[in-house]
């Protein structure tokens, strides 16, 4: 039975500001024209509903485990019909993950790296948190972003994941942008 999230995460900038911080980046690099995947939506959907008061610069797919909050995403995208033009959501388990059903991907958010892999994933035969990484990377042109959220409380185990692609050469860490760090992809 596939592992599912059984709540719907509302956003809360003071335990969890990762997509706050992230929509923050985007408009000081001034970032547009970019596909972005989004591991772990929340029932907010900030980053998606931000890109669109925004004028949709972005392409945005995101995806949760959560039916609660893909139910929410379904209502937003039949409230705001032009949403989903720019932003989708994938209902599934990220440990399942396949890069041939992915666009090309310029940047991902991998703030929930490490918080949900358990012994369920086993099971059906669910990646390592360390393959969900390469399996993105996969997905990535040379110059690919990659974040991941300092504040995550598995965040230690995912920055020790992301600094052994440093390590391997596959990623360059860059400067944190406030609870993010960065990483770009080398080759």
């Amino acid at each position: 039975m596939l592992q599912i999230w059984d709540v719907n995460w509302f956003l809360d900038v003071e335990q969890c500001p990762c997509d706050v911080h992230f929509v923050e980046w985007l408009e000081e690099n001034k970032v547009k024209g970019k596909t972005i995947f989004h591991f772990g939506t929340g029932g907010h959907h900030h980053i998606g509903l931000a890109n669109h008061a925004k004028g949709a610069p972005n392409d945005i797919l995101g995806i949760t485990a959560s039916p609660k909050e893909f139910d929410d995403f379904v209502k937003l995208a039949i409230e705001h019909a032009q949403l989903s033009r720019h932003y989708q959501v994938l209902f599934g388990d990220i440990y399942l993950l396949n890069p041939r059903l992915l666009p090309k991907i310029d940047i991902a958010t991998l703030f929930h790296l490490c918080e949900f892999r358990g012994d369920s994933q086993d099971a059906y035969g669910g990646l390592t948190d360390a393959e969900v990484l390469d399996k993105t990377l996969e997905t990535m042109p040379k110059g690919g972003l990659v974040s991941l959220f300092t504040g995550s409380f598995a965040g230690d185990a995912a920055t020790a994941i992301a600094m052994a692609a440093v390590a391997k050469g596959r990623l360059k860490r860059l400067a944190d942008f406030k609870s993010l760090q960065w990483y770009e992809k080398l080759a």
